[in-house]
């Protein structure tokens, strides 16, 4: 099913206003990946879907467009350097100065879970016992119903945990078969997971001390991705930090973060 040049237009610019997402050179790949979910929803041409979807308030259009026209595959420990950094620098950094004993730390862009549920793995890790004295669950948002539904439910193949420790596997994971994994009770109640548009305004009452946002803005225009990393500077702790994915650097973006290392920056 092809998209007329009119639809594509539209098509774009209601996702580059809405979401942020760009579009622009995706037409091949609406085309091909939306045909048949279109054709399923009952619609017989990407005109009537394109109007449904600009009128859509239910979530199901931008749900189907931001889950077959984004890349969606993830896995655990994911950019290892990151979780390394964390437990070499960061945790260490907060438990000594966070008096009260509340991390904040936010997976925003989360997908299927895998990335806060390694953070919350990596919490527990580190803190061991003292955890228990500790507020440190996981924000955990997405755009994408779907994926977090995926994430909520928290079941993986087994190729997805193949950069974790065994230790790891054993002690966050049960196997449910010969090839699927299910996050135990214990971590899933670590993390908290909300529908959220990046582009809205944030509502947070309070900073966060870590914020991870990786692999993400990949997808945005330069206008979105300036405005986010503006807002994830002023919704963060001062000393707080910022990940991003090693595909992607804030290089031109105009920005106070300080530069620490490849893909984390920091709010000083």
């Amino acid at each position: 099913m092809k998209i007329s040049d009119q639809d594509f237009l539209k098509l774009v610019q209601y996702m580059l206003d809405n979401y942020g997402i760009d579009l622009s050179k995706k037409r091949t790949l609406i085309e091909s990946r939306l045909s048949i979910p279109v054709k399923k929803m009952g619609f017989d041409s990407f005109s009537t879907f394109v109007d449904y979807a600009i009128n859509d308030r239910s979530g199901k259009a931008v749900n189907l467009l931001t889950t077959k026209l984004t890349t969606n595959y993830t896995f655990f420990m994911r950019e290892k350097e990151h979780f390394d950094f964390l437990k070499e620098s960061v945790f260490p950094y907060l438990e000594s100065k966070l008096e009260d004993k509340d991390i904040r730390i936010w997976s925003a862009g989360c997908s299927s879970g895998e990335e806060a549920y390694t953070i919350a793995m990596a919490i527990d890790d580190y803190f061991g016992p003292e955890k228990l004295f500790w507020d440190a669950k996981v924000l955990a948002t997405d755009i994408s119903t779907s994926m977090l539904n995926a994430a909520i439910k928290g079941v993986y193949d087994e190729s997805r945990l193949e950069k974790l420790p065994e230790e790891w596997k054993r002690k966050y994971f049960k196997k449910l078969d010969e090839d699927t994994y299910g996050i135990k009770e214990n971590i899933k109640n670590e993390v908290i997971f909300r529908v959220f548009n990046l582009l809205d305004e944030f509502p947070f009452k309070r900073k966060f001390h870590v914020i991870f946002c990786r692999n993400v803005m990949i997808y945005f225009n330069r206008e979105a991705r300036i405005s986010l990393v503006g807002k994830f500077y002023d919704y963060l702790e001062k000393g707080g930090y910022l990940f991003i994915g090693h595909s992607e650097s804030l290089n031109g973006i105009s920005n106070d973060f300080k530069y620490v290392k490849p893909a984390i920056y920091r709010k000083v």
